[in-house]
């Protein structure tokens, strides 16, 4: 029969799980898993390799390449001279052209070329005279940038860096992990089964107990991984916020511009006298405070995350950071591989900015974000997803057609 059939191949994946209700039994189950058998198979072939990444150290001048923590291919490079520096920070490849000529110096020739950014910055085949000398661009040996070429993809992550970095593993609640749906289990009894003759002989007295998996959706971009950043976020000032709840509580501090003017000394004088307080009109710690009390006042989260899919926004959510007066940094964190199904992921662990705002997991103790905003993460989640936490503005040189790009000097 056709559910024992489903049944023992479900048994045989050792994960169970019993429906209420005779009905969603007969038809959502079983339709599921015939769904299921009919779909096609996913190919992973892609996604078993941990992602690429390179590491460019503009000190020591050399190129490394990883997989994971793995360190694959090393070369010596050229970048910028004075004047025309190569710029530090995190960037991705933008576009690939095995033949593309400079169309900002003298057409010159740029075989294998991987841009970094749209202002000029890229990987290319060019002269190594052992010292920087390039107006910007990061030259290659040729071998080696042929190699590299055919081994990259749009979108793949490259940290420019002064000194030498290392990728390290890391391991922290806060970097998301593939989503586990929960399920709720509901046994058949033998009333509900004698009731519906749709299920009568269909499932024997041993299978009582048994259950069946509940199959998650496919996740159709699961090869394409996402690029999330966490930055601060301005916060309104202290006026400004004592102004609007001035005028939430009906005191008429005139309009929120954050300059305590005549209305804003007025309502606050208003305010004291009401609260049998000294009346000066002037702004206090203790008053700040009692304010904001009676009015139940909540500070703003005081950081933005934000996630690309294919060099376009797709989700944005506000998250807090501790001690936000303290430096970050920028730090890369990448998920590993992992296949659909999976219950965790791997992660590890890029600083941009030598020691700058400390280690990699003392960053990540300091961000906080809710049970919703982690939930939506591991459902996005893909294998070479990154992370970038940074203290930099990354505004200025990303848009469309770009990732997140973080300028660290």
């Amino acid at each position: 029969m056709l559910f024992d059939k489903i049944y023992t191949r479900k048994r045989r994946a050792g994960a169970f799980v019993s429906l209420a209700g005779a009905a969603f039994f007969s038809v959502t189950a079983l339709s599921g898993a015939m769904a299921r058998d009919a779909a096609p198979a996913v190919d992973q072939g892609e996604a078993s390799q941990p992602p690429l990444h390179m590491l460019v150290s503009l000190d020591d001048q050399q190129i490394r390449v990883y997989r994971g923590l793995d360190l694959i291919e090393t070369s010596p490079i050229s970048s910028g001279k004075r004047g025309h520096s190569t710029p530090t920070g995190v960037f991705s490849i933008l576009e690939k052209r095995r033949k593309h000529f400079s169309n900002l110096y003298d057409n010159a020739p740029m075989p294998f070329m991987q841009r970094l950014t749209w202002s000029g910055v890229a990987m290319h085949v060019g002269r190594l005279p052992g010292r920087p000398a390039s107006h910007g661009c990061i030259r290659l040996p040729r071998n080696f940038a042929k190699s590299l070429y055919g081994m990259t993809d749009r979108g793949m992550h490259v940290v420019v860096t002064r000194g030498s970095t290392d990728p390290v593993h890391v391991s922290h609640s806060v970097l998301p992990q593939p989503f586990a749906p929960a399920t709720e289990v509901a046994s058949l009894s033998n009333r509900t089964i004698e009731a519906d003759p749709a299920l009568r002989g269909a499932i024997r007295e041993t299978e009582l107990n048994a259950s069946l998996t509940l199959i998650q959706p496919e996740n159709p971009d699961f090869d394409q991984p996402l690029r999330m950043i966490i930055t601060p976020q301005k916060q309104p000032g202290r006026v400004k916020v004592l102004q609007d709840l001035l005028n939430r509580m009906g005191f008429k501090a005139g309009p929120v511009d954050g300059v305590p003017g005549r209305k804003t000394r007025a309502a606050i004088s208003l305010y004291q006298e009401g609260a049998d307080l000294p009346v000066t009109g002037q702004i206090t710690d203790a008053l700040e405070a009692r304010i904001r009390a009676e009015a139940g006042y909540e500070a703003p989260q005081n950081a933005m995350l934000r996630v690309r899919r294919k060099f376009r926004d797709i989700y944005s959510a506000p998250v807090s950071v501790k001690d936000l007066g303290r430096e970050m940094g920028t730090h890369v964190f990448t998920a590993l591989d992992f296949k659909p199904g999976d219950g965790s992921v791997e992660w590890i662990a890029v600083s941009a900015e030598g020691g700058r705002g400390g280690a990699p997991a003392g960053i990540l103790d300091r961000i906080e974000m809710s049970d919703k905003v982690a939930t939506d993460l591991a459902k996005m989640l893909t294998p070479g997803t990154s992370l970038t936490i940074t203290d930099r503005s990354f505004t200025r040189n990303t848009g469309l057609g770009t990732d997140f790009v973080v300028i660290t000097r």
